[in-house]
């Protein structure tokens, strides 16, 4: 799938999912932040990273982009065993809900709900207790179009992140063929 059309398609499902845009657009997302922890703006422009690959648990879907610093590393064949992603390496996991398309003629899950985001940044010198990563969630409320930080520290995503995916330098997702 050619590039541009991915992008429209992900952004046409943030909208879909019922993302209240006017009452995001109220809330001061540069302030955000995890208590002791990521900001929100430290990921601006993130809705325009180009996407690395799509996961789907049995409640949600996942849609997972990286910026440009770690697309290039993705490209280049990480995650690897025994290599490890540039500093300023981020990436970006937007989830919704999950429910079945019920116009397609065939069985095709689509996002509903608009259920959070999570970032993680990689800085060595900033997160040295973490293998170089931090880490921020901010769950959404639909009932005050908000987003709330889930978790403090930088740390608050890194017990997911260790001996599963440690020979990925602690990334789960893989860049698949295209």
């Amino acid at each position: 799938m050619r590039r541009p059309l991915f992008r429209s398609i992900a952004i046409a499902s943030i909208l879909a999912a019922g993302v209240d845009g006017a009452a995001r657009a109220a809330q001061d997302l540069a302030a955000l932040k995890v208590p002791d922890g990521l900001s929100f703006s430290e990921f601006k422009g993130y809705d325009g990273w180009q996407a690395v690959a799509v996961s789907q648990t049995a409640t949600s879907l996942k849609l997972i982009s990286a910026n440009p610093v770690m697309m290039r590393a993705y490209r280049a064949g990480l995650p690897a065993a025994g290599k490890r992603f540039p500093e300023g390496s981020k990436i970006v996991k937007i989830e919704w809900s999950a429910r079945r398309n019920t116009v397609s003629p065939y069985f095709e899950p689509s996002g509903n709900r608009f259920q959070s985001l999570s970032f993680i940044e990689k800085d060595s010198r900033r997160f040295p207790k973490t293998n170089g990563w931090g880490y921020a969630k901010f769950v959404f409320d639909p009932a005050s179009g908000a987003l709330t930080p889930s978790g403090a520290g930088t740390d608050c995503g890194h017990a997911c992140h260790t001996a599963a995916v440690a020979a990925q330098d602690f990334i789960f997702t893989a860049y698949p063929h295209r």
